[in-house]
């Protein structure tokens, strides 16, 4: 059966605990959620750290807390480092990077959110790439539109990126890119036009997120995400319990479609992220 990676999402910058008293905060928490979601399948987990009053924080201590935690907790899983711009100052999007995650989230283009332009500015994106490259951080290429693939090949070209990039088509957010299947196999398309050797797969926001999975799944993704960032609820009526009980549902899923849930060696080798070896060495 072919292995899937199963990335979490455990906390992102946007649900609270008034939202859903599970959402991790603390780094301790973040910790915690992740070695559950790490038992029950998870082999990614994409880390946004948090202040006390859980706003959006860039600070490297914490960052550098969860990644300590996970490492000595969660043998072999994937971290990767959100440098995601919502609520954070962009000077300091990447000043964790120097703890050498193996992964970072690399958004490549602006995008309309909700309540603001998620502003990505081509000069802040080529110079998170190329620290990114000498750090020997692998760069998940965060597609909110079509054009966001392009402005990815113009790194390539540019020697800021490889050629075989881990993208994430991410669907469902409001004002950007729709949940609607017939888009995924545009995006789709055009990816593996770009990238022929490119690993991907596909976010779904809020109540998008399982059908989302299944269209990436049905599409032999090299990996689903779920996590509490981009979702708190099993169904309308009832809030998930955990990170971990999200993964649970991803779990069956992949199985429902003929695979099964990727090892963290196999994680590791499927987005050339680096061996656990060499990685714990680090």
């Amino acid at each position: 059966m072919k292995p899937v990676v199963i990335a979490i999402a455990i906390t992102g910058s946007v649900p609270r605990k008034k939202d859903n008293p599970a959402v991790p905060i603390t780094p301790a928490e973040q910790i915690e959620s992740t070695r559950q979601a790490y038992e029950v399948g998870a082999t990614l987990v994409h880390i946004h750290v948090r202040n006390d009053d859980e706003t959006p924080s860039s600070d490297p201590e914490r960052f550098a807390a969860v990644q300590a935690g996970i490492a000595e907790r969660c043998p072999g899983m994937i971290v990767q480092f959100s440098t995601g711009g919502r609520g954070r100052d962009p000077s300091q999007r990447s000043s964790a990077l120097h703890l050498r995650p193996d992964m970072a989230s690399l958004s490549t283009g602006s995008v309309n959110f909700p309540t603001i332009v998620y502003e990505n500015h081509t000069s802040l994106v080529e110079d998170m790439a190329g620290k990114m490259k000498d750090l020997g951080i692998r760069p998940e290429i965060e597609i909110f539109d079509l054009s966001h693939l392009h402005a990815a090949r113009r790194l390539a070209d540019k020697g800021l990126m490889d050629e075989q990039p881990h993208i994430q088509f991410v669907m469902g957010v409001q004002n950007a890119l729709p949940a609607e299947e017939r888009l995924l196999d545009i995006l789709l398309k055009e990816a593996k036009h770009l990238f022929p050797t490119c690993t991907w797969t596909a976010a779904g926001i809020g109540r998008h997120q399982a059908k989302v999975m299944d269209w990436a799944l049905a599409r032999s993704a090299d990996a689903v995400r779920t996590g509490l960032e981009d979702n708190i609820r099993i169904t309308k009526d009832r809030l998930a319990v955990s990170n971990a009980e999200l993964v649970e549902h991803a779990v069956l899923a992949v199985e429902r479609h003929g695979h099964r849930a990727a090892t963290p060696d196999e994680a590791r080798m499927l987005l050339a992220c680096r061996p656990i070896a060499a990685a714990q060495s680090m």
